[in-house]
């Protein structure tokens, strides 16, 4: 009887026990890039001694659900956070007068998880983020600049790109590509003026010289009493260092280019009220802390242009990139640099590469794009959607004039000095509207409307390299003087006709059975800073061939601040699988905002598209080729290494890896040889492989599901489906190697997966007999006379008896331990199989371990030769006799056991920053429209969320929290409070605030222990129910009955 109370007593209490501990012991949301932390602090700040032991901190930036003063703010976290180990850090700075959303707070290290959580929350906080500092390149002796990484090693700071330009003319040195440009013209002693080549003299004697404009310079700061400045009204310093002047001739020259007034380099707005906001130290360094109380400062004093010559990749950056929205919501149009990472594509710097910032490239005096220039698109949508068209506009940025620190003038060459041209063109275009209408009628959506309808496109560059093209001043001032407040789309039209400024689109045309092509435009709403959508976008076809075309649409429903997309997702019907020809006709969509001050009726207005567009019959399938862009993981938000170690200043891979960012000259290739590439962004059950001669997998670093390993099979071998896989570099070893300390997120930054995820292409190879090793692999070899260079490739180590191999010469330097391939004359070198060719059933497969060939980022020499013998094979089983020869082939199987094969790394979450672990196999919106929202062809089995082997239960990533707020101007503001929305904004969401793109896995923290409460609940009345029945059976009550519990 005991016992059995004993058991019925532990059944009835253990769930309630556990119900309390799991409340009394949350799960940590300690967001950062990865888990893996070190007690080791290498960095010296913000370190204090507490007796025998250091005690490190680091500063966090809390923000607040609305604005208050700093006071009180403090005192509201002081009254409410019980634990210790935190102090208040107090700014002293011009906004301290003003409220202020955010507060600065030091957190000791050694409580940082907890302490963070317990201040998330609090009621009126948002979210907390580390104080990220922000490091702009350098200039060297030699002209030379340094990005965040040198020699393989990361500066102290935030990850910021090269930022810095050469003096006068010569050659260009990019830490990029290595490599260096002469530049193709010299300018004599006598240089032109920049503003006259615009025609600013023209406005002059109209008597528009920027007057009463306030324009915000944010840079190095600017001497006082500067010969060259009329009116310089105020000098804030926002750094730790007590000077306001500049001492290192960035800021002064910014300055020079805007409103200069010295004969030799005048500036186009000389009457321009400048405000410097010191941001940057001498060492040319800065705080996220500093430049949002800058920008709060910015918004208080009713700045009208704001000017930004810095940026980097990380559009995940929140409350930098939000305080940005939050800028332009107020009506301040801010014109920002789109990097000097050019020639490259996909290699956009935030936050120019936001819709609602001007964003200027630059091209010297040819009109040629200059090599400097980053080009586009955007890759905040990857791998789902596409990007958007950036730059905006181009200026020229080779060898401008601009003001010295004291006297006199210079010339420099970069984005950073385009960029102050058109901030110099848009406060000249400000004073032409009278100052009681300007901010009636100027926003950072109508600016930007004039700006890029008055641009002149410039016969050569793409659209992505040259948004709508040089910025013509006096164009830009008709637009002004006539606009009535209305929304436009940015890029008004796409036409197939004009090549090549509509690559990459009109380098193929259109065909029925395609995947969808997207185009990503801008809505440009000039109307109101927020603004709606009225129904739904309408195709109206200018004929009846036009109804061969069906477009679906996804756009931003809420327009804010000023701007929003629209995406088209078109395919041509079944039906038109035989028409050749041209379809034209008109998108059209109506914006809506609320009446302005003094109106009573709503804002109205409908934006026009026209498209016209190629159409040819369905091709071969020999001839069509799907590329995945769906296994493509990216920097940010993981730290995704570069695939060449031997790039030691750009150790980071976010360019994209997508046909038309790093591969475009691949794509041209093999358009130029006949081929159809189309892009696949989801999971390989969402394509009919019945329509494709080859699936081509370059440089993939994510997972696969079960369903897509089991489907490639049954394609290639029943099917026919032709498969080409271009592999990268995968060793463990040289990944703990590349390991760094972040001093920014004070945290161990590790990489999620080597140059291609291995582990993961060897499941998808397995069915066939093929895998990859863990060797780095380097050298040049030659077949058939072409030459190659094999950069950080990996080695097969398993091939079938009968395929076609072939090994070359090459070091090892996997084996050497060495984090880069560096070849000498001590290393040996052994032969290794690199290239295999294999009939498997109905279908071909090549396989192949390097992809720097194909990429044009890192590029030494390019394998599109080899590429195309392998489709040749792979598509339409045409045998070259030098890859397919007695030798080569295969008489016995090529075998290591699974012991020694590459193995996941158990020590990172990869699903933190996988499309496929732990997330629901779902076809998206760039795969067949009869496909969307299902799970793909062939599938009849529910999904399932894959779990990697040794990976602890998901983590969000402190930092990569996402929230929707902006001013009060803006819509209504969403806390971190709202788990819901954490995931999805970091990608598609995050730019547009539409719903996640993506599957949500946020288990909130009292859900388990609810759970269990209700279960034990449930047990104790089950019991007590139990024990009742039992007394009225022995009372002899003579009842039968039994309850069904």
């Amino acid at each position: 009887m005991i016992a059995s109370s004993s058991i019925s007593f532990i059944a009835i209490f253990l769930p309630i026990f556990i119900s309390i501990y799991l409340f009394q012991f949350k799960p940590s949301s300690d967001h950062t890039l990865t888990p893996n932390y070190s007690t080791f602090d290498p960095s010296p700040f913000n370190n204090l001694t507490h007796g025998n032991q250091v005690l490190r901190k680091q500063n966090y930036i809390v923000r607040f659900l609305h604005y208050r003063k700093a006071k009180d703010h403090r005192f509201y976290l002081e009254s409410h956070v019980r634990s210790g180990g935190w102090e208040w850090i107090q700014r002293r700075n011009p906004a301290s007068k003003y409220p202020t959303d955010f507060g600065l707070v030091s957190i000791e290290d050694s409580v940082r998880g907890e302490l963070i959580e317990e201040i998330e929350e609090l009621e009126l906080v948002k979210d907390v983020n580390v104080d990220a500092s922000h490091v702009r390149g350098l200039l060297t002796e030699d002209g030379g600049r340094v990005g965040a990484f040198v020699d393989g090693k990361k500066r102290p700071g935030k990850i910021f790109t090269s930022m810095s330009f050469k003096e006068g003319g010569g050659e260009h040195y990019t830490a990029i590509t290595n490599a260096s440009n002469r530049w193709g013209r010299h300018l004599s002693m006598e240089r032109s003026q920049v503003t006259s080549l615009f025609g600013a003299d023209s406005l002059w004697a109209k008597g528009y010289t920027g007057s009463k404009v306030k324009m915000a310079i944010f840079d190095t700061g600017i001497r006082a009493n500067h010969p060259h400045f009329r009116n310089i009204k105020e000098r804030t310093n926002w750094t730790n260092e007590d000077t306001l002047n500049d001492n290192l001739g960035h800021g002064t020259f910014v300055a020079g280019v805007i409103a200069g007034g010295d004969e030799e380099c005048l500036g186009f707005a000389p009457d321009t009220e400048i405000y410097a906001f010191r941001v940057f130290t001498d060492a040319q360094v800065s705080y996220t802390s500093w430049f949002l109380d800058a920008f709060n400062y910015a918004i208080a004093t009713n700045m009208d242009v704001l000017n930004l010559s810095i940026g980097g990749p990380d559009y995940l950056d929140l409350p930098f990139v939000e305080k940005i929205w939050e800028i332009t919501a107020n009506n301040i149009i801010m014109v920002s640099a789109i990097g000097n990472d050019g020639p490259l594509y996909g290699t956009l710097n935030n936050p120019a590469d936001q819709s609602d910032v001007i964003g200027v490239g630059g091209i010297d005096y040819n009109d040629h794009i200059a090599s400097f220039s980053s080009r586009g698109m955007t890759t905040w949508e990857m791998p789902h959607g596409y990007g958007r068209v950036k730059p905006d506009v181009v200026a020229y940025g080779r060898e401008i004039m601009g003001s010295k620190i004291s006297t006199g003038c210079k010339s420099l060459s970069g984005t950073s000095v385009a960029s102050p041209v058109v901030a110099g063109v848009v406060c000249l275009l400000v004073s032409v509207i009278p100052e009681s209408q300007r901010k009636v009628i100027l926003n950072p959506a109508s600016m930007k409307q004039a700006l890029v309808e008055g641009a002149a496109k410039l016969a050569g560059p793409n659209m992505y390299e040259q948004g709508a093209g040089r910025v013509d001043l006096l164009e830009s001032y008709e637009v002004l003087k006539s606009y009535q407040p209305r929304a436009s789309i940015f890029p008004g039209v796409l036409d197939y006709t004009d090549c090549p400024y509509t690559w990459p689109f009109c380098r193929q045309p259109l065909y029925a059975g395609a995947m969808p092509i997207i185009f990503n435009a801008t809505i440009l709403n000039g109307m109101g800073v927020i603004g709606y959508v009225e129904g739904q976008p309408t195709w109206h076809p200018s004929d009846e061939e036009g109804n061969l075309l069906s477009i679906h649409f996804t756009y931003s429903k809420v327009i804010w601040p000023w701007t929003g997309y629209i995406a088209l997702h078109m395919q041509i019907k079944e039906e038109g699988a035989q028409f050749s020809g041209e379809i034209e006709g008109n998108v059209t969509l109506t914006v809506y905002s609320p009446p302005s001050r003094g109106e009573k009726n709503r804002r109205i207005s409908t934006c026009v598209l026209q498209l016209k567009l190629k159409v040819v019959p369905t091709p071969p399938r020999s001839k069509r080729i799907l590329w995945d862009q769906f296994h493509n993981i990216k920097y940010p938000p993981g730290y995704i290494p570069r695939d060449s170690l031997d790039v030691r200043n750009d150790i980071l891979d976010w360019h994209g890896d997508h046909l038309h960012t790093n591969f475009h000259i691949m794509f041209n290739m093999l358009r130029d040889a006949g081929y159809y590439v189309e892009t696949l962004g989801s999971p390989l059950t969402c394509f009919d492989a019945r329509q494709y001669g080859t699936l081509l997998l370059v440089d993939l670093e994510d997972e696969y599901f079960k369903e897509e390993i089991e489907k490639l099979r049954d394609d290639v071998m029943t099917t026919g489906l032709g498969l080409a896989v271009f592999s990268e570099w995968y060793n463990v070893e040289t990944m703990v190697k590349m390991r760094f300390f972040d001093d920014n997120t004070r945290s161990w930054w590790t990489p999620v997966t080597g140059g291609a995820n291995i582990p993961a292409l060897n499941d998808l190879l397995a069915p066939f007999g093929i895998a990859f090793g863990d060797k780095i692999l380097n050298g040049d070899f030659s077949i058939d006379g072409e030459q190659s260079r094999y950069a950080s490739g990996t080695d097969i180590v398993r091939f079938p008896q009968g395929g076609y191999m072939h090994s070359f010469p090459f070091v090892d330097s996997s084996e050497s331990g060495a984090a880069q391939s560096i070849l000498t004359s001590s290393m040996s070198k052994a032969d290794f199989p690199i290239l295999g060719l294999l009939e498997a059933g109905e279908g071909r497969i090549a396989v192949y371990g390097d992809s720097n060939c194909l990429d044009s980022s890192h590029m030494v020499t390019n394998c599109y030769w080899l590429l195309r013998k392998i489709l040749d094979f792979t598509s339409a089983n045409i045998r070259d006799p030098i890859l397919f020869t007695k030798f080569s082939k295969r008489n016995s199987p090529l075998y290591l056991e699974d012991s020694k094969l590459p193995s996941r790394r158990s020590d990172v979450n990869f699903s933190l920053y996988s499309a496929v672990a732990r997330k629901e196999l779902i076809c998206r919106s760039d795969s067949r429209f009869e496909v969307w929202g299902t799970k793909g062809y062939s599938i009849q089995v529910r999904g399932r969320n894959r779990r990697l082997p040794g990976f602890p239960v998901i983590d969000l990533g402190r930092g990569l929290n996402s929230t929707s707020e902006g001013s009060s101007m803006g819509p209504p503001k969403s806390s971190s409070k709202d788990r819901s929305d954490t995931y999805g904004n970091r990608y598609l969401s995050l730019f547009y605030r539409d719903e996640p793109d993506m599957p949500l896995i946020v288990p909130n923290h009292w859900l388990v222990p609810a759970v269990v409460a209700l279960t034990g609940l449930f047990l104790l009345l089950s019991f007590w129910r139990i024990r009742q029945k039992r007394r009225r059976r022995r009372r002899g009550s003579g009842s039968a009955r039994f309850s069904n519990i």
